[in-house]
């Protein structure tokens, strides 16, 4: 295994392996990155699902519905163009947000096309922030901010472990 320096890590035994305390840090580098990817992946299904399941959400007018939602945030956020243009048509700009949540939540967790998923993570929660919890005080009440934080370490460095990227990658390179 290789740092980041390009040097070995730990004690490579007849199979392979690491062992001792740097192989240990080595595997916890490996691995750091999939509690986040199952969280986020979990969390964004879920909120997909939550909003095409809720007739109130999907609909222009009323409590609970997307159109009251950008109506009430149309003057408070940091972009009121993004505001304008879901206004145009209310349960398109909610069906898009919800199908958007569970492509980039499945991806996530599948870790298929992992940075692209993340991508679409970063911008839905960017597109969020900018608009819905934009005025949220303090800032760090507001919870697209810290998911877009989060979605950044994803982008940057895709799903290694566990993912189909990786299997993707593993024929590639047997093929080859």
């Amino acid at each position: 295994m290789h740092g980041y320096g390009g040097g070995s890590y730990g004690t490579h035994g007849p199979g392979g392996g690491t062992h001792g305390p740097r192989g240990t840090r080595e595997r916890a580098r490996q691995y750091a990155l999939l509690p986040l990817r199952i969280f986020l992946g979990v969390t964004f299904v879920y909120a997909g699902l939550d909003k095409l399941t809720d007739g109130a959400f999907l609909s222009a007018t009323g409590p609970g519905s997307i159109g009251e939602t950008m109506n009430a945030v149309r003057d408070t956020s940091a972009v009121p163009a993004l505001v304008d243009l879901a206004l145009k048509s209310p349960e398109g700009f909610g069906h898009a947000i919800a199908f958007g949540e569970l492509a980039v939540g499945l991806g996530t967790l599948a870790g298929l096309w992992a940075r692209i998923a993340a991508l679409g993570g970063v911008l839905i929660s960017l597109s969020l922030w900018l608009t819905v919890s934009w005025r949220t005080e303090p800032y760090y009440y507001g919870n697209d901010l810290v998911y877009l934080m989060a979605w950044l370490p994803l982008l940057l460095a895709g799903a290694a472990e566990f993912s189909a990227d990786a299997l993707l990658a593993s024929r590639r390179r047997r093929i080859r």
